[in-house]
């Protein structure tokens, strides 16, 4: 195809798509923070460096080179937590889920590995709210996540309502932290999750709630959070919150999790500086 003084093929055509496409997926994953500013600077300086180059002013143009020579090394410097976490986002294996060929491949079996005894956990839950006392439950349908599993306490224990009640107890060695479930076991307590960097979230969810958005950033895992202020329940999953939920309805966000179903979102059209962050009852 012949465009003025261009001549552009199907191939420039799925190049340009490709691009666009990843430079989409690279904005979605820095809105919010910080990053993204950096990100737009970087663009900026490397359109430049193409004018430039394009119009040959030699001198401009070998100071961009050097520049851009070590731009790929200082990008990873800079964004080594939004670059890991892109990699994350392609190598989870429950992306492919959504296509349902893991689910064939595997006769369906994909489902039995989450299988949990749910009603001690609401149970617990219910108990801790109306406590006031604080909690973080990660529930995990597929990985152990090992690597946060080891920043706390080992457990491998049966899930129960006592024992969940016991970590989390204001006294308690193991409260301040999460538990992680995982093949209806708690796995560990008092463990260390990564904290949300998500500038849009309200004042009013502390470190415990940003924990909770932040482990699902990165991981296709459920958590559950108590409020210690309010004894409020929460349902996180997907870097979205759904806030002062009753216990059949954390069942139910539960249960879909576990049986691979998209979240459900129980409120809708909220506020541009609300998004990722919703609510059944409260207004955030």
């Amino acid at each position: 195809m012949q465009i003025g003084f261009l001549e552009i093929s199907w191939v420039d055509f799925l190049d340009i798509l490709f691009v666009a496409i990843l430079l989409f997926n690279l904005y979605k994953l820095l809105r919010g923070s910080g990053a993204l500013k950096v990100f737009f600077g970087f663009l900026s300086l490397y359109f430049l460096y193409l004018v430039v180059k394009a119009t040959e002013m030699e001198l401009l143009s070998e100071i961009l080179g050097q520049f851009m020579g070590v731009g790929v090394l200082a990008a990873i410097i800079l964004f080594q937590q939004e670059i890991r976490k892109f990699l994350l986002l392609i190598g989870r294996t429950t992306e492919f889920r959504d296509f349902g060929l893991i689910d064939f491949l595997k006769g369906n079996k994909a489902n039995e590995k989450g299988e949990v005894n749910l009603t001690p956990l609401i149970e617990a839950m219910k108990a801790l709210g109306s406590s006031n006392m604080g909690a973080l439950i990660v529930i995990s349908r597929d990985d152990d996540l090992q690597f946060f599993a080891e920043t706390g306490d080992l457990l491998d224990a049966v899930i129960s309502k006592r024992l969940l009640i016991s970590i989390f107890f204001k006294n308690s060695p193991l409260h301040d932290g999460a538990a992680i479930l995982h093949k209806g076991k708690i796995v560990a307590a008092r463990c260390i999750l990564p904290v949300s960097e998500n500038e849009n979230i309200p004042a009013q969810f502390g470190l415990r709630h940003r924990a909770a958005i932040g482990i699902t950033e990165q991981h296709d895992v459920a958590v559950l959070v108590a409020s210690e202020e309010t004894g409020q329940l929460s349902f996180v999953r997907k870097g979205e919150i759904l806030h002062n939920l009753s216990t059949i309805e954390l069942r139910r966000n539960l249960n879909e999790y576990l049986s691979g179903n998209k979240l459900r979102r129980q409120q809708k059209n909220l506020p541009e500086n609300q998004k990722g962050v919703q609510g059944s009852v409260s207004k955030v």
